[in-house]
């Protein structure tokens, strides 16, 4: 098949010619750095025996419409993650359904949808699944002593990738929750929204499918050395997620799930066969929960667009399966195809 990559990049006014160098070097090692996801995938996608296209936008949209137009892909793999901010990573979706072309992921509804915290619980609770209890305040907003039980975190309403999320997000009481919140408005410019902290484990459930061929793959676990963690110090904070060093001195790891109940897993997946359809998500996404002592599950957050590159949680998750990275993407590629 005739595939398109599109993805945001740094690199303005590239051509896929120049794309492809980048690629073939970071893909080669000799930019000491890994390689990008859109890399890694377009690589996945070749060894699959598909001819590709790279698609790299940085500040105009109009070179999606124009090189799609030019090239004519059968799909179109969608690894955009931003558009100026993260918030924007709708305009991609949408202007490839507007234009008619076949594409990977969820729609703009799902990601739009997913990345505003309290409208994905209220989506959720309505289809009878367990979130936390929740209030926002918009920029300017005074914070009211709120009718939720502490602690509460508190996160930026529209943010991802853990951004704002610090050891300092978990509150205890009024005072502390009001400057959290103004934090959140001034280095964030958006509306807060503080969650009734849920002690208990830190569970991924990655899901590749849609309909009747929903798949959860096997779960994945942020596991904390409880002598260097206390219970409201197991978040996943922005340090948690994205620094190796802090992560090895306070003995955290992402690692496949340790032993679940079998009614545990069953409800598990039977929230995910919910979840997705009631939150728009397609072909793949990911589901975070909390695994509380007692056996309930609550679901934190829904990912429309999770990181899908080589030794992260989803394509590990996956290899796990039976699906090495190739056939991972592949995967994609089929499911997108067979709604479509």
């Amino acid at each position: 098949m005739r595939i398109a990559v599109v993805f945001d990049t740094p690199y303005p006014r590239w051509t896929p010619a120049q794309q492809r160098e980048q690629m073939e070097a970071e893909l080669a090692g000799k930019t000491g750095m890994d390689p990008e996801l859109e890399y890694q995938v377009a690589q996945a996608l070749q060894d699959n025996g598909h001819e590709v296209h790279l698609i790299g936008v940085h500040d105009d949209l109009d070179v999606i419409l124009e090189q799609c137009r030019d090239w004519k892909p059968d799909l179109v793999v969608n690894c955009a993650e931003a558009f100026g901010d993260a918030r924007h990573d709708f305009v991609f979706p949408a202007l490839l359904e507007t234009a008619g072309f076949r594409y990977t992921g969820s729609p703009p509804l799902g990601l739009l949808v997913t990345r505003d915290k309290a409208m994905s619980k209220k989506v959720l609770a309505y289809h009878g699944i367990q979130v936390p209890g929740f209030a926002t305040w918009v920029p300017g907003e005074k914070v009211a002593e709120p009718a939720l039980r502490f602690p509460l975190i508190v996160k930026p309403l529209a943010a991802d990738a853990s951004a704002g999320i610090a050891q300092a997000s978990v509150v205890s009481d009024r005072a502390e929750l009001a400057d959290r919140v103004a934090f959140v408005h001034e280095r964030f410019e958006q509306p807060a929204i503080a969650e009734e902290f849920i002690e208990g484990r830190e569970l991924y459930a990655s899901v590749l499918g849609n309909g009747a061929n929903l798949e959860v793959l096997p779960l994945t676990e942020l596991v904390f050395d409880k002598e260097k963690n206390a219970p409201e110090e197991r978040i996943a904070t922005q340090s948690t997620k994205w620094d190796e060093a802090y992560r090895s001195r306070k003995g955290i790891k992402y690692q496949f799930a340790r032993p679940v109940s079998a009614a545990a897993r069953e409800r598990i997946e039977e929230i995910c066969r919910l979840a997705c359809p009631a939150l728009w998500l397609r072909d793949y996404a990911r589901i975070d929960l909390r695994l509380t002592e007692n056996g309930e599950i609550w679901v934190l957050e829904a990912n429309a667009n999770p990181f899908i590159a080589r030794g992260h949680e989803m394509a590990n998750a996956a290899d796990k399966a039976g699906m090495p990275y190739p056939a991972f993407i592949q995967r994609i590629v089929t499911e997108a195809l067979a709604r479509q």
